[in-house]
């Protein structure tokens, strides 16, 4: 079997000479100190040898649970917000058709595939009544993703779409279609869950939002798209023992990644911009983004994790790209065999000027293009690190996730910051509980309505 791959000659040339070999020792004893559990933040590192502890019993469990609601619901909303969904976004939006949201559910007896959409991951009032509007005509079901079950966002919609459930199903149905996948023990959602009788799943108590793709939060919303866990697990399984922590840093892909990210960081590039050919993979891009901005963005440091999707971007951001300040590098995703194949057509009158491109794979004009925007902008001073898949499947989007996982500890150590914890993340929080004159944020709201007067 392939395996992704890692090319740094683009971003190399733009250090000394030896620079990324320069990290290796500091690499090494970042990655021992997850190993060892004494890095900081090492009480959410159980994601880090997840991959080789799930069982295919555990699996079976899962896509039992998916093939139930896939055979029940027309539609599964996945109500999650930040890690609790970026993740399964990722990986349906990579794997599904591109219109699959103007389809029907597949007309398979046995278990049709249900449209999956996503919901819980912002407050906006439009978007929940246009959500419930549509669903009063659909059998629809809920995977309620949240460990505490009181995140607002997440909480907000599912109240609304746990009465509406039940409202047009009765309370007895609903209980089938509603699965909770939160903490083993306590908060909100597991209170609620085991009142009403729900399946849940566990989502581990040493394992971050962030990291928790490959935990039921992002294995079942992608059994109940109809994907092949087994096979994402697999392809995981298989990185987290390329890059174990006895593997030479000549072959430990997710140690190279972490240090030339940081030695292009030590040498002035504070923007990492993550740039894909294939617009499957822009949710790729968006979790990528989390994981390396909620885990890094510490302490006034880190590089600022930001995305396009090119070709697409080239028209809007590739100006600033070529020209603007040189403190960016790009991080490029390249998939090297398409799914499907479309041949450019002859056109008899030609006015387009486009038939020099006759006969040729619309792929290979896609890969000139990418060969082109390298070559330009590493011209233009950007270095290129290249990420090729062999393919965008289950597996290989296994080995990319697991890939990125390891390169963000690794890197965030090597930084010098706690990559596992949110500190910041509970500012914006504390504010809008005060503003809305939540019980024991009194004190809070007093300051703030003080704040605004002056």
């Amino acid at each position: 079997m392939k395996k992704i791959g890692l090319d740094l000659t683009k971003a190399a040339c733009f250090l000394g000479e030896g620079a990324v070999k320069a990290f290796e020792p500091k690499v090494k004893e970042a990655q021992l100190s997850m190993e060892n559990g004494t890095c900081p933040g090492n009480d959410y590192l159980g994601w880090l040898h997840l991959p080789t502890s799930i069982s295919e019993a555990f699996l079976d469990e899962i896509q039992a649970v998916a093939d139930s609601l896939r055979e029940k619901c027309e539609v599964v909303v996945v109500a999650g917000i930040g890690g609790s969904y970026l993740g399964a976004r990722a990986v349906i939006e990579a794997l599904s058709n591109s219109f699959a949201w103007l389809q029907h559910p597949t007309p398979n007896t046995q278990h049709p595939t249900p449209v999956i959409l996503f919901a819980g991951n912002n407050i906006g009032e439009d978007y929940l009544f246009e959500l419930t509007e549509y669903l009063k005509t659909k059998r629809f079901g809920v995977i309620n993703i949240s460990k505490s079950g009181t995140t607002t966002e997440t909480a907000l919609t599912f109240r609304l779409l746990k009465k509406q459930c039940e409202q047009q199903r009765g309370k007895d149905e609903a209980r089938e279609v509603i699965v909770a996948v939160t903490d083993a023990e306590k908060g909100a959602a597991r209170t609620c869950a085991d009142k009403e009788g729900y399946k849940s799943f566990v989502i581990p108590g040493n394992v971050g939002g962030r990291f928790s793709v490959l935990t039921p939060v992002g294995l079942l919303p992608v059994a109940c798209a109809g994907f092949d866990i087994k096979a994402l697990v697999k392809g995981a399984q298989d990185m987290e023992k390329q890059c174990g922590k006895d593997v030479p840093f000549e072959e430990n892909i997710a140690a190279q990644y972490a240090a030339a990210r940081n030695a292009l960081y030590q040498s002035g590039k504070k923007i990492e911009i993550m740039v894909n050919y294939q617009p499957k993979l822009h949710f790729i891009a968006e979790w990528w983004k989390q994981l390396y901005g909620e885990s890094e963005g510490k302490d006034g440091k880190a590089i600022f994790p930001a995305s396009c999707d090119f070709t697409t971007d080239l028209h809007s951001m590739g100006q600033w790209i070529q020209d603007g300040e040189r403190s960016i590098f790009e991080t490029v995703i390249s998939i090297e065999q398409p799914e499907n194949r479309v041949d450019f057509p002859f056109d008899e009158e030609n006015l387009d000027g486009l038939n020099f491109l006759a006969g040729k794979r619309v792929d290979e004009v896609n890969k000139m293009a990418e060969l082109g925007t390298q070559l330009a902008h590493v011209d233009g001073g950007v270095p290129n690190i290249l990420i090729t898949m062999p393919q965008l499947n289950e597996y290989y989007l296994g080995q990319l996730i697991y890939f990125f996982e390891l390169g963000c500890g690794i890197s965030g150590n090597l930084l010098g910051v706690n990559p596992f914890n949110q500190p910041g993340v509970e500012a914006y929080k504390k504010n809008m509980f005060a503003l809305l004159n939540k019980p024991g944020y009194e004190a809070e709201s007093k300051a703030i309505l003080e704040r605004l007067k002056g």
